[in-house]
């Protein structure tokens, strides 16, 4: 089959690879139909995810159909239509049984296309395909379910949840990327005062209005006046970062309130200053995460009954042979204006 393979930092290429097949009996083999490109993948090529090995296949998020299954799966067969998660989960390890997927030992976690090979490929071998994989709705078309894999129940855990937004809260997204936006779309489900959004890039902040923020401002011009000015000095109530550079995290610092919460989804690869001389003393509470992907059923049910808007991200289609020159459009929004890319096999619904 082709797929997209890591050559080390700064290199990539879509090359000729073995099939996978069944190594393991909780395995699944999934067609991929749908398949997309995430920020992190971006922080691998850039170097800053050392665990990723030379010749790995990239891409932890999949739409596909079950092909092959190992003896042990019981919650799907072939001829399926899947959702791959980003996450995979053994369920018997401590994590597991907390629900925390995202921190298996079993030998699951983030696996796909970090520790073993993923998703931007023909087809891809899936883990623990029980908890790993989810049956999708006819009513969920494949290129707005594959936003399911990962930024929305990122958005959604790492950022609204773990920072704890709350009914007439202000809510600072800083980073309008397609985290941020996800982030914007799910904070509006707990019903925020108003949530503010802070990028450097003008056709973000348009995309972040649309798609729920009352306030958008870029960076560069002084995000932490308005959003003082917002909240009569106070500052937010939640500010979600949601780049990955030493900056937007120390942003958040400078806009969140006492009392309040930080909650970081960025993949960092550089460190970033936590000025503790500024804020041990006002009780703010920072939270860090992989995601977990326990809220995925919850997220697909509002999906299915049209609660959820997922496709205003989609900005790019592409064939899956043309893996290369999406990368391309997805590394340089600016350029580009792409949010999502979305690349289809020649089997896609």
């Amino acid at each position: 089959m082709k797929a997209l393979v890591y050559h080390g930092p700064g290199q990539s290429s879509w090359d000729q690879v073995p099939d996978p097949g069944i190594k393991d009996a909780a395995d699944a083999v999934v067609r991929v139909d749908a398949v997309t490109i995430c920020g992190t993948d971006l922080h691998i090529l850039k170097g800053d995810v050392p665990d990723v090995a030379t010749g790995t296949v990239l891409g932890h998020e999949a739409v596909g159909e079950v092909v092959e299954v190992g003896g042990d799966v019981r919650t799907v067969r072939p001829g399926d239509r899947v959702l791959v998660s980003c996450i995979c989960a053994c369920g018997r390890c401590r994590f597991c049984k907390e629900a925390r997927y995202g921190q298996c030992l079993g030998g699951g976690g983030w696996v796909l296309g970090h520790l073993i090979d993923g998703a931007q490929a023909e087809y891809v071998r899936v883990p623990f395909a029980d908890l790993s994989v989810h049956p999708l709705p006819h009513s969920v078309a494949s290129n707005d379910a594959v936003m399911l894999a990962d930024i929305f129940p990122t958005a959604y855990e790492v950022g609204v949840l773990n920072g704890a937004v709350r009914p007439g809260d202000t809510v600072a997204v800083i980073g309008a990327g397609p985290i941020g936006l996800a982030a914007i779309i799910t904070a509006r489900l707990l019903t925020p005062a108003r949530i503010i959004a802070v990028d450097l890039a003008e056709p973000r902040l348009q995309a972040a209005r649309q798609l729920g923020a009352d306030a958008i401002v870029k960076a560069s011009e002084g995000p932490e006046d308005l959003i003082s000015d917002l909240t009569d000095g106070f500052g937010a109530d939640v500010a979600i970062e949601a780049v990955g550079v030493p900056e937007s995290f120390e942003l958040c610092t400078r806009v969140v309130r006492p009392g309040g919460h930080i909650a970081n989804i960025g993949v960092h690869g550089k460190p970033a200053t936590l000025h503790l001389e500024d804020l041990w003393i006002k009780d703010v509470t920072i939270t860090t995460g992989l995601v977990d992907t326990c809220t995925t059923p919850v997220l697909l049910r509002m999906a299915s009954a049209g609660r959820l808007d997922l496709s205003s991200l989609v900005t790019h289609t592409f064939p899956l042979e043309r893996m290369e020159e999406a990368y391309d459009v997805f590394s340089t929004p600016a350029d580009s204006g792409a949010l999502k890319v979305v690349l289809n096999g020649p089997a896609a619904p």
